[in-house]
Order: C-alpha cells, then structure tokens, then sequence
C-alpha cells in the first residue's frame, strides 16, 4: 500500500516522476521513465504511455509491473497486476492508453544511512503550452474511468 503522504503529493504535483519496469512474454525487462502517474487509491495507480511505446506492448504480453517512486526520504517499489483501462485516449492527436496496476506489493528501496531528499526533479522544456493541455487531458482520463 502507499503511504498517504505519498498519495497527496502525487496527485497535488499533477505529473509526477517515476520509472516503470516491465516485461515481455520472454521476460526481456525494459525500463522507462514516465510522467502521467495519478494515484487512484493507496492500492489502485493509473499511468498512461503512448500505445505503441515497448512499455505498453509488454503490458499486453504479460500484465505486471514495477512502478519505482522517489520522493523526500522514500524510494519505493510497487508491483502489481495491471490491466489497459482505456485503449485510446480520444482528446489526444495521438495513440495514448491509460493502465490500471493493482498494487501487490511495495518494497523501501532504501538503505540504512541513505536518503532520498525530494522528487525527481522534472520540467517541461518544449511548447509549455502545448504540455500543460495535454497533461490536463491524459490526467483527466486517468482520473475518469
């Protein structure tokens, strides 16, 4: 289960840092980093990536993952069955698909005498507008289904 302190956060940064780990039928792992993460509930997280991206394809083949999170004295990792819940976000020009990963598991990265001392830190540097309408757009479909 996430923390509480975890959850509001997320949803107050609107997008929020993370890497996601997956794997294919053969159990090839590929990692990225990814954005458009909303916390549904301390044990329900919806992500989106572009549908034809190598993440979202692997989600298809063998519905697990890995969500690693960083924020001020957390590095955790969650796992948990995932599932797309929207094939296709319809407002977006192109291909994106939200998924649901039900957490089975959170792990604390962390090691004795280490820390974590904030997020990771993230910007927009291309067309700002064009970013924050399309953030607005995917995380309301996160939140809507």
């Amino acid at each position: 289960m996430l923390p509480a302190d975890l959850v509001e956060l997320m949803r107050s940064m609107g997008v929020f840092p993370a890497v996601l780990g997956t794997a294919n039928k053969d159990g090839e792992v590929h990692m990225t980093f990814i954005t458009w993460v909303y916390p549904i509930s301390e044990k329900v997280l919806r992500f989106a990536l572009s549908s034809g991206s190598k993440s979202a394809k692997n989600l298809q083949e063998r519905a697990a993952a890995c969500l690693m999170f960083f924020s001020l004295g957390k590095a955790l990792a969650c796992y948990g069955d995932v599932r797309m819940v929207v094939e296709r976000i319809e407002d977006i020009k192109f291909p994106v698909s939200v998924f649901e990963m039900q957490i089975n598991r959170v792990e604390d990265n962390l090691f004795p005498g280490g820390t974590v001392t904030g997020t990771i830190p993230f910007a927009h540097t291309g067309n700002l507008e064009k970013m924050v309408e399309l953030d607005g757009l995917v995380i309301e479909a996160m939140k809507g289904q």
